[in-house]
């Protein structure tokens, strides 16, 4: 009997593999050989998978989106009171506060640097931060507290880009950047003990 292949998980095998060479030595570092050596398998099974870099680099981008919502979804989201703490949660889980949200985010820093001058990979990051800031700009009209939501929706997203690569580059700590990104917070939403 053949031996029947998890391709989705060997598609991740390999991503996972792609993020660990992104985050540790930088995305000059990805090939096809180089992905390959990390995960323990032929350059031939790369390629089966993934034809061109670009595809790797959209399917980990995928990856880092897919565990930001594990981990939301595991925040219990009974917990989270109103629009602010919807946005508050979700925003802090793309900060790099920790060691796997770190290498995440060194893996979102080098696909967007990739994507600047790769017009059809950024289409898909186009789409993704589109739908992001709409739900934004739902939650922020529905506090009722700005003039357009959408403007907030995309400060916000701006900000924590912005404090991400801060916090990663060591100028910020990540204590400082929530700080920051709760001030933020309180002139979209108001404070937080009116909210």
């Amino acid at each position: 009997m053949p031996k029947r292949v998890d391709h989705q998980a060997q598609r991740a095998r390999i991503a996972d593999a792609l993020m660990r060479v992104a985050a540790q030595q930088g995305l000059e570092a990805v090939s096809l050989r180089h992905v390959a050596a990390e995960a323990g398998v032929s350059t031939g099974m790369v390629q089966h998978y993934f034809h061109t870099k670009d595809e790797m680099m959209v399917f980990a981008l995928e990856m880092v989106g897919r565990s930001v919502q594990a981990r939301l979804a595991t925040a219990a989201p009974d917990d989270v009171p109103g629009p602010r703490g919807l946005v508050r949660a979700l925003l802090v889980q793309m900060l790099p506060l920790d060691e796997e949200r770190a290498a995440e985010g060194r893996v979102a820093l080098a696909f967007f640097a990739h994507a600047a001058v790769r017009p059809h990979v950024a289409a898909e990051l186009r789409e993704n931060t589109g739908v992001l800031r709409a739900f934004f700009a739902d939650q922020i009209r529905a506090a009722g507290r700005v003039s357009d939501p959408e403007v907030a929706a995309t400060a916000l997203l701006a900000l924590v880009d912005g404090l991400g690569v801060h916090v990663l580059g060591g100028h910020y700590s990540p204590e400082h950047a929530l700080a920051v990104l709760d001030a933020q917070l309180d002139t979209v939403f108001g404070p937080q003990d009116q909210v």
